[in-house]
């Protein structure tokens, strides 16, 4: 398990930038998965989220340990995967997910991989790289 993923897991809430245009857009999420080595997040294709993800692959997603006062950064590129395996993974990974998609194959449900991820994370003593 990468540190980004056991970060973002322990931290439950983290932010997800976007471009819209020329204004980043700045939303909480939840959903995270790490499978086969690779990140994922989950969104609905009816989204502003998603829109903009499709139009300018870019995002940064940011997120905070409280007691620690440490935080991270990720960097990186999505890729949208349409893999039902994939999705059946991210249902059982985040299982309130099931609220709105109750199968792999639910009409909106999407899945993306983030790719060309540089993370960071931030504390008292600076800034460490972290796979």
């Amino acid at each position: 398990m990468s540190k980004t993923y056991e970060f973002l897991k322990e931290s439950g809430v983290f932010y997800v930038a976007t471009v819209n245009g020329d204004i980043p857009e700045l939303r909480p999420f939840g959903a995270v998965m790490e499978y086969e080595s690779r990140l994922y997040i989950s969104t609905a294709d009816m989204k502003d989220v998603y829109k903009q993800m499709k139009a300018n692959p870019s995002i940064q997603i940011v997120t905070l340990k409280t007691a620690e006062r440490e935080w991270l950064r990720l960097s990186g590129q999505v890729v949208e995967s349409d893999s039902l395996e994939v999705k059946g993974a991210m249902l059982e990974a985040c299982p309130v997910l099931s609220n709105h998609f109750k199968t792999p194959d639910s009409p909106h449900f999407v899945v993306f991989e983030i790719t060309k991820t540089e993370s960071y994370i931030y504390s008292g003593q600076g800034k460490v790289k972290i796979d």
